[in-house]
């Protein structure tokens, strides 16, 4: 075995076993990636080169997207702005089967909309969801399984923080049309979800009319939660309209959800130094996560890895259809006990050059590796949307993780679909002239 290829084989064991043992993301990823630079390039030029890697890989004006989106969707989620976009989800819904449960699905895809993150539509719709179920007859751990299952809508939904985090790593693709690519399926999503429910629904007939349509409900329900759409449609159609970037983009939504959540008069001044301090801790783990990826991203190219792999799928198959399922399997498997965004951070640089060398376009596989992972973070045992949508419902894990059974297959359907019709992904990109 020559070094170059033993300098792969230190970086992949080293990550497993750290990984294994417990040790944080970052120091997993980090310390082998540290002792490979050092291994070919002399520990203390190693040193130097993996600090200008890390620095070189934070001094990125798109990744400033990412504490500002944070940002926006901590002051949202205590702003005032789930209960609308909720009291609008209900009026929309109407009399459909299971009227407050498909409620909860259309609400954390409003919500993750505007927010962006699975974790705070979990937290914030089914605080105020699961209650109102409870209390209309439904069974507390199918409530939370809802909500849980319906909450990554928001990772697929823009703006995204997992979008960027994988344009950022798949070195350049666009934003903006990752953005629009994430619409379609992230609506499918949601109707994988209401479809579950329906379903649920059959077998309990009780649940079936609690709710009626109203115009006039909905009409006040509607003009209550215009503020909040005005921000979707101002912040995506700014970046999609290139009337700022990205990162302007989120500036704007923090701006905006500030001035919202303030006239709501839902969010005092006092509270905002815990919010910033929230969304300014998860962004410097981000952000570190994102500074040690780099070092790995230089030794696995270095070590030819990506192009190893390739090597030894085209010589075990050359059907695309094979080794996307291969690709989505390692995925599925390795996001469970991964969370996304250092998922996104290591396969990224090891699949993506496969994927473009049978023909997948970038934000096609972009579209399916969040899919992918997106179901990996409601998937035990180590899921934090299941942790926290669980907590929030005050049920057991285990009685939550048996009624998310269903909605697990049918969400593996529309990852299939997702994988091998790529129109679905590229429809809305080709529409914008973006791809």
């Amino acid at each position: 075995m020559t070094d170059v290829a033993w300098y792969g084989v230190i970086l992949v064991a080293g990550l497993a076993v750290l990984l294994a043992l417990g040790a944080p993301v970052s120091i997993s990823i980090g310390l082998p990636s540290l002792i490979c630079m050092g291994l070919i390039l002399g520990f203390d030029n190693g040193a130097l080169a993996s600090a200008q890697r890390m620095f070189g890989g934070m001094n990125s004006f798109p990744l400033l997207a990412v504490p500002f989106f944070l940002l926006a969707g901590g002051i949202m989620n205590t702003g005032g702005i789930a209960r609308r976009l909720i009291d609008l989800s209900l009026a929309l819904v109407g009399r459909v089967p299971a009227p407050l449960a498909q409620t909860n699905v259309v609400a954390n895809m409003l919500f993750g909309a505007v927010s962006g993150s699975a974790v705070a539509a979990a937290a914030a719709v089914g605080a105020t969801m699961t209650p109102r179920q409870v209390a209309s007859g439904y069974d507390r751990s199918f409530a939370a399984a809802t909500n849980v299952a319906s909450a990554p809508s928001g990772m697929l939904i823009p703006p995204s923080n997992i979008l960027i985090i994988y344009a950022l790593a798949s070195g350049g693709t666009s934003i903006g049309a990752l953005f629009l690519a994430g619409y379609i399926p992230g609506i499918l999503w949601g109707v994988a979800c209401m479809v579950v429910v329906a379903w649920y629904a059959r077998k309990h007939p009780e649940l079936r009319s609690q709710v009626r349509f109203s115009v006039k409900v909905l009409a006040v329900a509607f003009w209550r939660a215009i503020p909040s759409l005005l921000l979707i449609v101002v912040v995506i159609g700014g970046i999609i309209g290139g009337f700022f970037t990205p990162t302007e983009g989120s500036v704007v939504a923090v701006v905006a959800s500030l001035a919202l959540a303030l006239a709501y008069r839902e969010l005092k001044v006092r509270d905002l130094p815990a919010t910033l301090y929230t969304a300014a801790r998860t962004s410097s783990v981000v952000i570190f996560l994102i500074a040690v990826s780099s070092i790995m991203s230089w030794v696995m190219s270095y070590a030819k890895i990506p192009q190893l792999l390739a090597d030894t799928l085209f010589g075990f198959t050359d059907s695309k259809i094979v080794v996307l399922l291969i690709m989505m399997l390692v995925l599925l498997v390795i996001g469970i006990p991964l969370d996304p965004i250092p998922a996104v951070l290591i396969f990224t640089p090891i699949f993506l050059p496969v994927a473009l060398e049978f023909g997948i376009d970038p934000i096609h596989f972009g579209i399916m590796m969040v899919f992918n992972l997106s179901i990996a973070v409601i998937s035990p045992p180590s899921a934090p949307v299941l942790f926290v949508g669980a907590q929030v419902a005050g049920a057991r894990l285990e009685s939550v993780t048996r009624h998310l059974m269903p909605f697990f297959l049918v969400l593996i359907v529309m990852l299939l679909v997702i994988t091998f019709v790529p129109e679905i992904s590229l429809f809305l990109p080709h529409l914008a002239g973006l791809v």
